[in-house]
């Protein structure tokens, strides 16, 4: 079993910055990889960032709708993954969602993940 609780969430005016936190407890945290969704109202959750595994040396993968405005990062030490987000964009307004993969398969897909946060709102005025 694993939980995951998230940090950071809150009101962001448009082109400003924020980080989500997601701290991981229970299992070993350096063989999971780790996830980040989000959901916006009415839509489907989608993929944001995910970083391997540190085994698989801790590769990163990105939405095109975030690449070069967030970095997904981890710390093993403090079991813990982040979600750097800059230069927010009124459509990056979502509930994130933190999400740990212990089984295999793509990155991309919510039913790939075994373990969810409770999901912090993410409100960003234009």
């Amino acid at each position: 079993q694993v939980q995951l609780v998230e940090s950071g969430g809150g009101l962001v005016q448009a082109g400003g910055s924020l980080r989500l936190s997601c701290a991981a407890s229970g299992r070993s945290f350096s063989s999971s990889a780790m996830g980040w969704f989000r959901q916006a109202p009415g839509k489907e959750r989608d993929f944001v960032a995910a970083i391997s595994s540190s085994w698989s040396a801790g590769s990163t993968y990105y939405a095109d709708s975030v690449k070069g405005r967030f970095t997904i990062s981890r710390d093993n030490a403090k079991n813990t993954v982040y979600l750097q987000m800059n230069n927010l964009k009124p459509e990056d307004t979502a509930v994130y969602y933190c999400a740990a993969k212990i089984r295999p398969g793509t990155y991309y897909y919510t039913g790939h993940y075994d373990y969810w946060g409770q999901g912090p709102q993410v409100p960003v005025s234009s």
